[in-house]
Parts: structure tokens; C-alpha cells; sequence
């Protein structure tokens, strides 16, 4: 009975309508190294980006601090209308002129941010609607960020095993992830967040027998549950984890 359960519920995940183009969030992802001894600043700084956006009637990065894994100490992920959008001339102006709560002007405001920055790289991406992924984030208070990049010929596949994994931790009452790919912009053809409690509940995930954990791989199309992480490596060219946590107010 319960492997007919964990079938009947991976295969409805796995088989369900894709999110529809027109209900895909639009995100601009941003990774950020601090200068030297410059992170403490560099995020007050960014705070201050975040009650500029707001005050011009636009949705505020989501935001994380690295706790371990990659080299980057910021991820910033922007919800936007749209790329065109986000490039708009009358938009670029705007923002550029507008002031924030120092009185700095936004050309002023990325021109600090700029001098407080070791180096930096950008993604735009489409992923799960917007107040889906801001309801995750603001409830999470742990963050696993996995970073690939795909093989010629594979990134398809790649993105249809993310969706598996995800199949199949839910078939056995584990945290699924979100799923983002690329757009335009870096190297990275996509990423996949986690959204956990904090450390505890995503070192020890729900108990699973061995037949239980077989059933949901095979459900997913996984050969078996030993495949998944084998699978997964035919497919990528670089894969980078990291750990972050949420940063206050």
C-alpha cells in the first residue's frame, strides 16, 4: 500500500502541467564578493537599494549572506516585470535620480556599492511565480543554493533531472527546491534553491525506508535511488553548493 502511495504521488508531480509562460516569474539574480573588510558596509548599502526600489513602487532584492560553500558573500535575487522592462531608458533615469534615505542619488548609491565590490556576477532567469518564491524566502532560515552549469546538448535534460529530484523528495515528504534558468547574462544556465527551517531540518530530512526511497526514485525515472547523484553528474559541466542564511530586517 505504501509503495502504490509513493508512486501515485511522485507521478502526479512529475506529470503535472509546467508552470505557463505567462504565470513564469522574471527574476534578475545577483552574486557578490565584498572588497576586503567592506561586507559589513556593503550590505547597510544595499539596505539602502532595497527603501530606494521600494520608494519607486518596485519589489526590493530577496537577499541572503553566504554562510559556506561558493565564493561569493551575497546573493540578490530581483523580481522584475520583465527584461525589456528592467532596461527601459525611462526606468534607468529614474532610478538614477531618485534619491534614498542618505540623500544619495541612485547613480550615487551604485557608485558606492560599486567601490565596496571585489567582483560580481549576474543572471536573469525565469523561475516560479513571484509570491511563491517571496513566500519561501521570508519563511526559510536556511538557504541551499546549487549552481550548474549543463553539458552541449544536455542543459534540457538537466533542468528535467532537477524536476525529478524534486519528484522525488516529495513522493517521501522531503523539501522540494525552486527551479530558475537562465535567461541571459553569466555562465550558469541555472540554479535551484532550498528553502529549510535552518541547519537541523535540512541535515536530517524525513526518515525513509530503502524500498520507500526506491519507489519514489523509479517513479521519478531514476534507475534507482543510488542513480540520482550519478545521473545528475552526466549531465553537468560545473556544479557549485552553498549554505546562506537570511540577513536582518
Amino acid at each position: 500500500m505504501r509503495r502504490t502511495v509513493l508512486l501515485a504521488a511522485a507521478s502526479a508531480l512529475l506529470l503535472a502541467s509546467p508552470i505557463r509562460a505567462q504565470d513564469r516569474g522574471t527574476y534578475r539574480a545577483l552574486t557578490v564578493q565584498a572588497a576586503p573588510g567592506a561586507l559589513l558596509e556593503l550590505i547597510e548599502l544595499y539596505r539602502e537599494e532595497r527603501s530606494l526600489l521600494a520608494s519607486m513602487g518596485e519589489a526590493p532584492g530577496l537577499w541572503m549572506r553566504h554562510s559556506q560553500g561558493d565564493a561569493w558573500d551575497l546573493m540578490l535575487l530581483y523580481p522584475l516585470e520583465g527584461v525589456s522592462a528592467y532596461f527601459a531608458p525611462e526606468r534607468t533615469r529614474r532610478l538614477a535620480e531618485a534619491r534614498g534615505p542618505s540623500g544619495r542619488t541612485g547613480a550615487e548609491l551604485q557608485r558606492a556599492i560599486d567601490a565596496r565590490t571585489a567582483w560580481r556576477e549576474e543572471v536573469f532567469v525565469h523561475g516560479p511565480p513571484v509570491i511563491e518564491v517571496t513566500a519561501a524566502w521570508e519563511g526559510a532560515g536556511l538557504y541551499h543554493v546549487e549552481m550548474f552549469q549543463g553539458l552541449a546538448g544536455k542543459r534540457a535534460d538537466l533542468v528535467h533531472e532537477r524536476e525529478m529530484e524534486n519528484a522525488y523528495s516529495a513522493a517521501l515528504g522531503r523539501t522540494t527546491t525552486k527551479i530558475f534558468t537562465r535567461i541571459a547574462g553569466s555562465a550558469t544556465d541555472g540554479f535551484t534553491i532550498g528553502f529549510h527551517r535552518d541547519l537541523k531540518t535540512y541535515a536530517n530530512p524525513p526518515d525513509a525506508t530503502r524500498e520507500q526511497q526506491e519507489a519514489a526514485a523509479r517513479a521519478a525515472g531514476f534507475r534507482g535511488a543510488d542513480y540520482i547523484g550519478a545521473y545528475f553528474r552526466e549531465l553537468i559541466l560545473r556544479h557549485h553548493d552553498t549554505l546562506a542564511v537570511p540577513i536582518p530586517g
